[in-house]
């Protein structure tokens, strides 16, 4: 699947597509059929559709270097694998997975590091058709030359030098005929005349490998982009246990595409100001490769969540209505509304409510929960909520049986209107606002902490709020018998 760390680069990736007039090319690399997994290929798609970072080629739409899905690109793989061995760059290699194991095992016993001991050079093509003619697996491996240093130049790091001494021969062609991802992503970016390879810090020390077999077939260097690590608050790399760990996890939890965009490409990229809340055009417009960061980003859930409830105040109520129809549609079970609420639900109705909660959303997900009493037929409140902090059960009910008679014959029944008589009723009973509206709230909604108290009234209608107000006295004067000697 597609983690966090795998969308910023691609949406880095795009980003220079765009800014330059480029093109963004969606390859699938599924060169290793151990791990290749025809569900995870469709999440990616999913994921970069779902962000918005279209691609101008690839395996569902074709494009001048076709077929864009590695497997099916073997036949070029195992042409530059023949070349590498004819230059005497590569060789074939019938070490066996035994063999490499008991040489593992012996270098830890000697306290050497493990690694491969270039064994496979001095292997004669008698003894290699020996193998091959048994039924051995036979590799192909890359030669890595005798200099001690490689250097390249590298657009965020700058000037990088390996040790090549650090690196045995490696595998670039299995004995199953597939290639490994260190040759096969380089014959594509050639063909396909990649000019950025954008990737994260751990392909670091890959890179020499790469510039090797580049320097062997004598092609052109792309320009490398390693962005930086992204950690957790507590500046360890960033997991699962940090949170959501997929594009797909940050939808479902009703994060908005446009808050993931955003955000993600702050991390680890500077506009060079202290701006932080941007759309889609502006960041193609100021982003810059110099403005990679080197230091680790840090990636703050909560950061991201007050970016989320930011993009969704700046939204119009006509879009947001779109993007949370969806959400309380879905089953109860799945985070919508109840299952007893008739869908489909009344558009015109939820445009009506949505401004009532706008400025409160953090995500779209929190729709369910703050509006599904306006849906619902009845409300079962926590008797104990209904008096609030500072009254009590006897004073919540003497609220309620006076606001019961107001609300049943006051006209009209507008927001306005039902604050100002509600404000001259708790002034008539000698009560502070408070005692008097609390009750109301908690027996209308289910809850105290909701939309404006008579925005609220209004919307629900006089007949539904006068039977939730009837079933709350109710409850008041069971506890209050109950607790009667």
């Amino acid at each position: 699947m597609l983690h966090i760390g795998g969308v910023r680069t691609a949406l880095y990736s795009w980003l220079i597509a765009r800014q330059s007039g480029g093109q963004f090319i969606l390859r699938i690399e599924d060169t290793d059929q151990n791990r290749y997994d025809a569900d995870a290929e469709a999440s990616i798609m999913e994921s970069l559709r779902w962000l918005g970072l279209d691609w101008d080629e690839g395996p569902d739409i074709g494009g001048p270097y076709e077929p864009y899905t590695q497997s099916k690109r073997l036949t070029m793989y195992q042409e530059v694998t023949q070349r590498l061995l004819a230059s005497d760059h590569a060789y074939e290699d019938d070490t066996t997975p035994e063999e490499l194991e008991e040489l593992r095992v012996s270098q830890q016993a000697a306290g050497k590091p493990p690694g491969y001991d270039n064994r496979g050079r001095y292997r004669t093509k008698e003894e290699i058709e020996a193998s091959r003619a048994a039924g051995k697996p036979i590799v192909v491996r890359m030669k890595v030359p005798d200099r001690r240093t490689l250097n390249f130049d590298d657009a965020v790091l700058g000037d990088v030098e390996f040790d090549l001494s650090l690196l045995q021969d490696f595998v670039i062609m299995k004995s199953d005929g597939y290639p490994t991802y260190h040759l096969a992503h380089i014959v594509d970016d050639h063909h396909m005349q990649i000019s950025h390879v954008v990737r994260g810090p751990e392909w670091i020390p890959s890179t020499p490998r790469h510039i090797l077999i580049h320097e062997a077939l004598d092609w052109e260097l792309p320009v490398y982009v390693h962005v930086p690590l992204i950690l957790g608050k507590d500046k360890s790399k960033l997991s699962k246990r940090h949170g959501a760990a997929s594009a797909i996890e940050y939808r479902d939890q009703g994060f908005l595409p446009e808050t993931v965009f955003n955000f993600l490409a702050l991390l680890g990229w500077s506009p060079g100001d202290d701006t932080e809340v941007m759309d889609r055009e502006e960041i193609i417009e100021r982003f810059s490769i110099d403005r990679i960061l080197q230091s680790p980003a840090v990636f703050d859930d909560e950061k991201l969540a007050w970016m989320n409830g930011v993009h969704i105040r700046q939204m119009p109520v006509d879009d947001l209505l779109k993007r949370v129809l969806p959400v309380l549609e879905r089953p109860e079970a799945d985070g919508g509304l109840p299952d007893t609420v008739e869908r489909p639900i009344d558009q015109a109705f939820l445009g009506e409510l949505l401004p009532l909660v706008h400025e409160r959303l953090k995500t779209l997900n929190e729709v369910t929960e703050s509006l599904s009493f306006f849906f619902q037929e009845e409300v079962y409140p926590d008797v104990e909520s209904l008096p609030g902090r500072k009254s009590d059960p006897e004073t919540a009910a003497k609220s309620l049986t006076a606001s019961l008679e107001l609300l049943r014959s006051i006209d009209p029944f507008e927001p306005e209107h039902l604050e100002a008589e509600f404000r001259a009723l708790a002034e008539n009973l000698g009560m502070k606002p408070g005692p008097v509206f609390t009750p109301v709230r908690v027996a209308v909604t289910g809850s105290s902490m909701a939309p404006p108290l008579f925005d609220t009234v209004s919307a629900i209608g006089r007949e539904r709020v006068v039977a939730r107000l009837e079933n709350a006295l109710k409850l008041l004067e069971a506890v209050k018998a109950s607790t009667s000697p």
